[in-house]
């Protein structure tokens, strides 16, 4: 019996879209428009005058640069994870994959809990650096750890899967063409992992500049030290400066979308360059 294909209806394709528009509207759309839309109350003054504010550019600068330089580290942490999960085979090897994904599942709130716990200047690892002098919890280091925490199955995740399919075809043939280790790893595996290590890293990072939990504890909440954007602004609502909060938030919004954005471009032109 000869099975044909049949593509499916406009009437199914025209459903599936409506479905997917309303739920983008409800979700994305019209909550960000809300916030664009109250934010524009305050003016291009008003929002210049939030922005000016010292606190404000401070928690600025420390959210995007501890998210920043955590979306580094988790870049080689999760494809060093990664590549030991695919390439080796080693006793316990399912239950370090299993614990990959805690962060995902782990509330944020316990995981700002024990990283503090144990970070603390009497904590299991503080409590070695407190007699040289280096403090990790309540300093901008710790929020850099705990954006590693909660970021780095985010690269695991979308490398592992391409380093699974990678034809070892690709490897043997570079061998028997006379390349060594290292020239096989940067001129054949490297290039086709490109596109998921920016995936991963902008998804690491992206989740690093919203996060709230993991941070709060770990952090401090000094102003103007350790004070990170999203903490300021819940900070800013207790106080009732509703349109200082919103104006936080859009500024958040248009910098991740734009830095998304940049990440994407340079995604899409590493794929077109191996393909």
């Amino acid at each position: 019996m000869k099975l044909i294909f049949r593509p499916y209806s406009k009437t199914s394709f025209g459903l599936s879209l409506g479905l997917t528009i309303f739920y983008l509207s409800c979700f994305v759309i019209i909550p960000l428009s809300s916030l664009v839309f109250k934010s524009a109350n305050l003016g291009w003054s008003g929002l210049l005058e939030v922005f000016s504010e010292d606190r404000i550019q401070k928690a600025l600068i420390l959210s995007f640069g501890a998210g920043g330089v955590a979306a580094i580290i988790n870049l080689f942490v999760g494809f060093l994870f990664a590549w030991v999960l695919v390439r080796y085979d080693f006793p316990g090897k399912r239950i370090l994959d299993s614990l990959v994904d805690l962060p995902f599942t782990l509330p944020t709130a316990v995981a700002g809990i024990a990283l503090t716990t144990i970070y603390s200047p009497k904590g299991w690892i503080g409590q070695f650096f407190e007699p040289l002098g280096i403090k990790i919890a309540y300093t901008p280091a710790g929020i850099v750890i705990a954006l590693v925490f909660i970021g780095f199955p985010f690269v695991v995740r979308t490398v592992q899967p391409i380093l699974e399919e990678l034809p070892k075809e690709l490897e043997e043939s570079a061998f028997c063409l006379g390349a060594s280790r290292f020239q096989t790893f940067t001129k054949v595996i490297l290039p086709e992992l490109i596109p998921s290590l920016l995936t991963g890293t902008s998804m690491a990072f992206a989740r690093g500049i919203g996060e709230y939990g993991s941070v709060v504890f770990i952090s401090g909440n000094l102003p103007g030290k350790t004070e990170i954007l999203p903490l300021l602004i819940v900070t800013k609502l207790e106080q009732y400066e509703y349109a200082k909060a919103t104006g936080i938030a859009l500024l958040m919004l248009v910098l991740s979308f734009t830095i998304m954005l940049a990440i994407n471009f340079f995604q899409n032109r590493a794929s077109r360059r191996l393909g």
